[in-house]
């Protein structure tokens, strides 16, 4: 019990924050402690009912602690062994230490940072839904070669500009929900932590001073390409890092550059300088983490040389520094084209999220597995604006009968009901401990969901039994994994009015022009005037604009815009399983 009550208060930051600081209200928390009854959940076509995301693990001894509560352990694919692992953290009982590589912030954050830092976000959610405490570093590369470089071609301060743009950073990340690491250091105030590693490098042979400059020789570091797979013959020089004939060994990496006229310079034992780009994230992690601690990540492209160089510095500095885990995001393509500035397919997070909402892209990105090279295409963020709406629709749906109607007393829920919430609390737990195959986890919802619009909105089921338990009871379910997805928002009825606002955005029309359509529609339905409706609705659904007829008139809502609006059939419900479906998204 008391592990039990530990694990969902470890939740209970994830469910409770959001980027513009709203509450979720404290009767949904409560709910996440779990009552002192104990739970046979497959056994029986009852049980006793409790909101408790975690009634499943509930049952475990307290006195087996918060391990008896990991029912599916954790595996992560560790790229040093090149195969998944089980997770185990150096310390049971303490915290996990993790460390991310951040942005170097000289422009606008794209895409490929929002891949990599929403995926370490929903491990670092996931490590704290299983009860386990996380001590998570992100850094930010303030000084750096294309920093100054752009700070030049706009005549400004150098750290000036990184600031701004470490700002406008974090401010993406807020808006996808990203929670805020638990430090986030900047290389410019740990520079005597980088001089104090340099120095143990030099004094343990494995780097050498030229003309102010000190180089880290790989010759004298054996384990050299562990990481990579590469031997040493096939090293080059680090992408940041010009090729000087006076190093030892081309693929030798600078420590600590020179100071050269206008740039940033400190004092050090080798002269006035700056730090080379690699032995800044060995330093900071050494300092907030230990020399030694779990996890280490970035994306893929940071495999070598920056990671490969981390462990040969770090190694180096102290031959007991080790990490357990490294883990690595995969690249993301545009239009099946590898994202780059000079094909002019560089996408930003702000120039998605003009048009889209934040949470749009960031399911987007949780439909691939995070290891897998991921295609953006705005046909695929249609697809998944779209089933976020549907999501939230669905759940604001429930919320609102719950909130209006007067639920009947007693404990016990149907079978069906229960086994669907069984069902979703082991598939979500065994794809998330199955290396974060955040894909599964999401398809997994689908089904509560359909129950859910059948216990709303059918005839048979607005005549079901305990009705208004079931659809908290499911609400509260599919909450957790949406809480620890980082895709719960503040508000449903919030989300959905934001997801509309962007829906007219992209079509470039008011909802006062698509209310006067509809009215045009509707009288010429009561003419009999059917060919005219039907190209009213055509039209608006070619725009993504989906006309939903009931029983009070008709309504819009947002829709993946159809090149054949003849495509359209039934409700909403059929056309977001049949547009998941075409696209492809691993579901």
């Amino acid at each position: 019990m008391a592990a039990a009550a530990r694990r969902a208060a470890a939740l209970l930051p994830l469910l409770l924050s959001s980027p513009s600081g709203a509450c979720i209200p404290l009767r949904r928390t409560l709910s996440l402690i779990p009552s002192p009854r104990s739970y046979r959940v497959l056994s029986h076509p009852a049980r006793s009912f409790s909101t408790s995301p975690f009634s499943a693990s509930a049952s475990a001894s307290a006195s087996n602690g918060a391990a008896a509560e990991r029912t599916h352990e954790l595996h992560l694919y560790n790229t040093k062994s090149r195969k998944k692992e089980q997770f185990r953290p150096r310390a049971p009982d303490g915290e996990v230490g993790m460390y991310v590589c951040g942005v170097t912030p000289y422009d606008d954050s794209h895409i490929g940072h929002a891949r990599a830092y929403v995926a370490f976000d929903v491990l670092y959610r996931y490590l704290r839904y299983l009860a386990y405490e996380v001590r998570y570093v992100r850094n930010f590369t303030d000084i750096d070669d294309k920093i100054i470089a752009r700070a030049n071609q706009l005549g400004e301060d150098p750290f000036s500009l990184s600031k701004r743009f470490s700002d406008d950073f974090l401010s993406d990340m807020a808006n996808l929900q990203c929670l805020p690491p638990s430090v986030e250091p900047r290389v410019s105030d740990h520079i005597d932590q980088i001089i104090n590693m340099i120095k143990q490098i030099l004094d343990n042979n494995c780097a050498y001073v030229v003309g102010g400059d000190v180089y880290f020789s790989v010759d004298n570091f054996p384990e050299y390409g562990e990481l990579s797979g590469r031997k040493l013959d096939d090293n080059r020089a680090g992408e940041r890092v010009a090729v000087d004939e006076r190093k030892r060994n081309p693929a030798d990496f600078a420590l600590w550059k020179a100071a050269k006229d206008g740039e940033p310079w400190w004092d050090s034992p080798w002269g006035p300088g700056r730090p080379g780009w690699h032995i800044e994230c060995s330093a900071m992690s050494a300092h907030y983490l230990g020399l030694s601690f779990d996890i280490h990540g970035g994306g893929e492209d940071l495999i070598f040389p920056h990671h490969e160089n981390e462990i040969a510095q770090s190694r180096a500095a102290c031959c007991d520094s080790s990490i357990n885990y490294w883990i690595h995001n995969g690249f993301v393509n545009v239009n099946s084209q590898k994202m780059s500035k000079s094909l002019g397919n560089f996408v930003t997070i702000r120039k998605v999220i003009e048009m889209y909402h934040p949470l749009a892209l960031r399911m987007f990105l949780l439909g691939t597995h995070y290891r897998s090279p991921i295609n953006y295409t705005i046909e695929q963020l249609n697809v998944a604006s779209d089933r976020l709406y549907y999501t939230y629709q669905t759940l604001c749906d429930c919320e609102e009968s719950c909130q209006q109607q007067q639920k009947n007393s007693g404990d016990l829920l149907p079978a069906n009901i229960l086994n669907c919430i069984q069902k979703l609390h082991d598939e979500f737990e065994t794809s998330m401990s199955d290396d974060l195959h955040t894909s599964v986890a999401l398809a997994a919802i689908s089904e509560p969901l359909k129950v859910m619009n059948d216990l709303l909105h059918t005839r048979k089921g607005k005549k079901q039994e305990k009705r208004l338990e079931s659809l908290a009871a499911l609400e509260e379910e599919i909450r957790v994994v949406l809480s620890v997805l980082g895709l719960l928002p503040p508000s449903y009825h919030e989300a959905l009015q934001q997801l509309r606002e962007k829906a007219l955005r992209r079509a470039s029309i008011t909802e006062e022009h698509v209310l006067q359509k509809i009215e045009e529609r509707t009288a010429a339905r009561k003419a009999k005037q059917y060919e005219k409706s039907d190209e009213i609705r055509k039209e608006l659904a070619a725009a993504g604009i989906a006309l939903m007829d009931g029983p009070d008139g008709t309504t819009w809502r947002p829709s993946v815009p159809l090149s054949d609006a003849t495509s359209f059939q039934g409700d909403s419900r059929t056309y977001y399983q049949a547009s998941v479906g075409r696209a492809g998204l691993q579901y």
